[in-house]
């Protein structure tokens, strides 16, 4: 039986933020998407505005996909995975054993078009900066979420998120987090008037 695209759509079963009080709870979908979104558009600014020539398209797809063997291992919090050099290359064999055993439940004609997003390929490795910078800015909007809606508890994620976000040196995602992230902090009606 051909799983794959039943089991992914499980991913919004898959809880973040874990170890922390939520006023708002995400799920690994909505996380998904979001990355992708923000992936695109850093790509975008990475072109249009710093000289680069990549595929936001191909990044956009390849974010989509980050999180998918989570499905599988569930979503480690980041204290934890980033705990020791032990922990994370043990979830690290964990998150690839989990690609295969994805990949598996295709249909081996469809295989091939899967692995490239599952499996990271060196062609590739210019985006993965890119989809990494996307997924702090994720977390950083969660962040502003949260304290938003009254929770403290996000304070210290969020500093810690934006200074290795800044350590990153990436152009595009200084100008996002300059131009467009405190966007995030206003209400709708307010960010509608332009």
């Amino acid at each position: 039986m051909a799983s794959f695209f039943s089991l992914l759509s499980r991913m919004k079963y898959i809880s973040r933020w874990a170890l922390m009080r939520n006023a708002q709870p995400e799920n690994l979908s909505e996380h998904s998407l979001d990355c992708a979104l923000l992936c695109h558009a850093l790509v975008v600014l990475q072109n249009k505005r710093f000289g680069g020539e990549l595929n936001a398209e191909r990044a956009a797809l390849l974010a989509l996909f980050h999180d998918a063997p989570e499905v599988l291992t569930g979503d480690l919090p980041t204290p934890v995975k980033y705990h020791s050099a032990a922990l994370r290359a043990s979830y690290g064999a964990a998150e690839a054993s989990a690609c295969k055993a994805l990949l598996q439940l295709l249909p081996p004609d469809l295989r091939s078009a899967y692995a490239p997003l599952l499996e990271p390929q060196e062609e590739d490795a210019p985006l993965w900066r890119f989809v990494k910078a996307a997924d702090k800015i994720s977390a950083l909007a969660k962040c502003i979420e949260e304290r938003k809606a009254g929770n403290g508890e996000f304070r210290a994620a969020e500093r810690a998120t934006l200074a290795a976000l800044k350590a990153m040196q990436m152009p595009a995602a200084d100008c996002f987090v300059r131009e467009f992230l405190p966007a995030y902090e206003q209400p709708i009606d307010v960010m509608l008037e332009g």
